[in-house]
């Protein structure tokens, strides 16, 4: 048979390859800069751009779709030309990819900062920038399938099984979670409301986890590690076994991140028996990586590549331990708003996604400039500062973890809560303090990465066509009964249907009752729709990032309604569009805040926190007593709100900012009784009308006993 002579594209690798360093080092400064903001305040420089709430959502949006993705498209593109022996379907559509992606981050950053944001966790980018991720979602995957169809390797290695099930379920996931309504050309409003908003949102929070960090990564172990070691990969059949039970297992978990909230017990309940099942197809992947490099220990002591992988399976096996273990209810009733759940992310965040993205940049730079690594010593010692990094980054935060619930949980022998939660915030700023150290040892790292692969760059010569030559793929019928996956495993398309059908079934059989059944989300008269100026308020609190720090969710347990008030209903939350649960107590919950302060304790607290509450860690929030009240949008938001069944009266919009400042005049008439000073048009005011609404629609039932967590 003839051999086809052909070229590997090494140009578009290099371009994710070296977005993914630009890109990982602005993520983690940003990180770095938000983690110091935790116990210094002052460093957000009293501008509205670079505070935490503001600052945390470019973090995260930087790491794990500029950081992250930039690394797994350049593992992608590199390995699925040489598992396909073909180079890429189009050029073309490489560089649409990669610049349409870059196009994405650079508006995501910007929009951010600004604080335009839809308040949903790692689904903040606002609607148009949704449209543009799902067209270049589009264009990867053309490109993607066109690759595979044309390749000259008959079977498709257990690596594009994983390329393929991300493909699938990242788009399926981002498209149902990002439903929304157009407000204004940066401003939109989801199509989910309350309870059916946060399963909606978890469905997909937990699930870009799974499928945007998780699987694709899991596809690069399988190619790099065994590249790397020189070594095939364990066992196949366990390959297998984890594919298609983690696909069709990961997907049901997203209800453990909302246990003891208003979401129908029900559906939490399914949450937990998945991810408990979990365990076992998650460390079956973990074993098959480390077993492979069985007999190649020696190896691993002198390639830094290796290194970094065998810490970045280890940590992927401890989370995906972890994340279970997260899941019992008598281990969440602990963990959950606390930094135990900051702890958690970061072991896979910095640990499994940032090890395994240095290991694949440290193996490919060097091959495609046909030289040696730089430095191996300089390698050795970015191994050895990012490891000691995440254990001084990880271990203080399980620490503040637990000593926040022990001390929010503690009652006196007269039945007082024992810690007012400003002590447990000063307990644990030594944590903070230590967090930030091992965060910059973790950057510190990866700065000296940056220098080696410079250096390694310098002294070769890039390969911008690498030449290949394979024999064309002949197809021919079988005349040997086969395996069903041998089948599957030589039909891409067919294993695109079946991943899908695997992945729909969790969301389906979780959303369709909650959607449906209205006894899963029962209506409260006394809940009314937010007026005018508290929705004006509510945009600004979103805008502000206030949901990084606060929840509004108080569960069932003794210490929360003695410190908060009564327990939170499914009912509440019917006209949330965002929902506001928040997943980390950094501040108080506030979702029974309403009227427990006068006007003017939030206008003083929102200029000077520390005047309110002696040590708070808040940052100061002075633009919002000169800034307008965007009264222009008020009718726009009014008419979404009318159309995803929010029952405004018809026409309501043309008067709803008569409205709007009649409310407003009576905060300011009770500022001034405080000499308070101020025009009633100013956010300010805004904001203090939502905040004194949290809460008030619920009128406070009899006192029920409620046993102690």
């Amino acid at each position: 048979m003839q051999v086809e002579k052909f070229y590997y594209d090494n140009k578009i690798v290099k371009a994710f390859g070296f977005a993914t360093v630009i890109f990982g080092i602005v993520g983690m400064l940003a990180g770095l800069w938000a983690a110091i903001q935790i116990y210094y305040p002052a460093s957000s420089l009293n501008f509205a751009p670079t505070t935490f709430g503001r600052l945390r959502p470019l973090h995260t949006n930087a790491i794990i779709f500029a950081f992250v993705g930039n690394a797994s498209f350049a593992g992608i593109y590199y390995s699925l030309q040489r598992l396909c022996k073909a180079r890429m379907f189009s050029d073309k559509l490489s560089w649409l990819h990669f610049w349409g992606w870059q196009a994405i981050i650079a508006a995501a950053a910007i929009t951010l900062l600004l604080g335009k944001t839809t308040g949903k966790e790692y689904a903040e980018l606002e609607w148009p920038i949704d449209i543009a991720i799902t067209l270049i979602w589009v264009v990867f995957g053309i490109n993607m399938f066109g690759t595979i169809l044309k390749r000259r390797e008959k079977h498709l290695y257990v690596a594009i099984w994983f390329y393929i099930a991300t493909w699938v379920t990242v788009a399926m996931l981002h498209i149902v979670n990002s439903i929304e309504i157009p407000v204004s050309a940066l401003k939109s409003y989801s199509w989910y409301a309350g309870v059916q908003d946060a399963l909606v949102q978890w469905w997909y929070g937990h699930n870009a986890v799974a499928f945007f960090l998780t699987t694709p990564v899991l596809g690069l172990m399988y190619y790099f590690l065994p590249k790397a070691a020189n070594r095939p990969v364990y066992s196949y059949r366990l390959s297998i076994i984890h594919f298609w039970a983690l696909i069709f297992i990961y997907i049901w978990a997203g209800p453990h991140h909302l246990l003891y909230t208003a979401l129908p017990d029900w559906a939490q309940s399914l949450g937990v028996v998945f991810s408990i099942m979990l365990i076992a197809p998650s460390w079956g992947g973990m074993l098959n990586g480390l077993f492979t490099l069985r007999g190649a220990w020696d190896k691993v002591r002198e390639d830094p590549v290796l290194k970094f992988m065998v810490v970045a399976i280890t940590c992927y096996g401890m989370s995906t331990f972890e994340g279970p273990l997260l899941s019992l209810k008598s281990v969440n009733a602990i963990s959950h708003f606390s930094d135990w759940t900051i702890a958690h992310v970061h072991i896979g965040g910095l640990g499994w996604n940032g090890f395994l993205a240095f290991a694949i940049l440290y193996y490919m730079i060097p091959k495609m400039w046909g030289t040696n690594l730089y430095s191996k010593k300089l390698a050795t010692n970015h191994f050895w500062l990012g490891t000691i990094g995440i254990i001084i980054y990880a271990v203080p935060l399980y620490w503040a973890g637990f000593e926040q619930s022990i001390m929010w949980k503690q009652f006196t022998a007269e039945g007082q809560l024992k810690f007012d939660f400003m002590q447990t915030v000063n307990n644990i700023k030594p944590m903070y303090w230590a967090r930030s150290i091992g965060g910059t040892l973790y950057l510190v790292g990866a700065l000296m990465m940056v220098y080696n692969l410079y250096k390694t760059v310098r002294q070769g010569k890039f390969i911008p066509n690498e030449a290949a030559e394979a024999a064309p793929l002949v197809k021919e019928a079988s005349k040997k009964k086969e395996y069903w996956h041998r089948v599957i495993e030589r039909k891409p398309v067919t294993m695109l249907v079946l991943s899908l059908i695997l992945v729909a079934i969790g969301g389906l059989v979780q959303m369709i009752p909650t959607f449906l059944v209205k006894s899963n989300i029962p209506t409260l008269a006394s809940v009314k729709p937010y007026t005018p100026l508290e929705l004006q308020g509510r945009d600004i609190y979103i805008r502000e990032g206030c949901y990084t720090c606060h929840s509004q969710m108080v569960r069932p347990f003794r210490d929360e309604v003695k410190r908060y008030g009564e327990y939170s209903k499914a009912g509440e939350f019917v006209y949330d569009h965002p929902f506001q649960w928040g997943s980390k107590r950094t501040g108080p919950d506030l979702a029974r805040v309403g009227g427990k302060y006068p006007d003017s304790w939030h206008y003083n607290h929102m200029y000077e926190p520390s005047s309110m509450t002696d040590g708070s860690l808040m940052p100061r929030y002075i633009w919002l007593l000169d800034d307008n009240i965007d009264t222009a949008s008020t009718p726009a938001k009014i008419r979404a709100m009318r159309t995803l069944g929010v029952p405004y009266p018809k026409g309501y919009d043309k008067i709803a900012n008569r409205d709007l400042m009649r409310q407003a005049d009576s905060i300011v008439a009770n500022l001034k009784k405080d000499n308070i000073p101020t025009p009633a048009n100013k956010e300010i005011i805004a904001l203090i009308a939502y905040l004194q609404r949290l809460g008030r629609d619920i009128k406070a039932e009899p006192k029920k006993v409620i046993a102690s967590n």
